[in-house]
């Protein structure tokens, strides 16, 4: 089980972009499909994008961000990232990294066994 860590959250502008990466330690992710998900107080966890490992060929998106959010990998540093574009308030939420071994890129936050401590996220002006 490797331990993932996120970082690069913060407050920013609508419009506004962020990158948000999640280092894996404990054993490399170059086999895991690695996803995002969101949480908001009150609404079920919202799947934000996933990508299969190895060379990271495959890519998902959830419907809200699609065309303004890109999921991405590095394998030398054991990292993945999300670059958030055209952020709206309704993207203010704790965002999550997860990994699982398993290939497919998922949206089901139930099929990723690994999971990070999340990183905050708040649009607004």
């Amino acid at each position: 089980q490797v331990k993932l860590v996120e970082s690069g959250g913060g407050l920013v502008q609508p419009g506004g972009s962020l990158r948000l990466s999640c280092e894996a330690s404990g054993g490399t992710i170059i086999h895991y499909t690695m996803g995002w998900f969101r949480d908001v107080p009150g609404k079920e966890r919202d799947f934000v994008a996933a990508i299969t490992g190895w060379t990271g060929g495959s890519t998902r998106y959830g419907d809200s961000v699609k065309g303004r959010f890109t999921i991405s990998r590095d394998n030398a540093k054991n990292t993945i990232y999300l670059h958030m574009d055209s952020l709206k308030p309704e993207d203010t939420a704790i965002y999550y990294c997860a990994g699982k071994y398993v290939a497919g890129v998922s949206p089901w936050a139930e099929d990723y066994g690994d999971w990070g401590q999340g990183t905050q996220v708040t649009v607004s002006s």
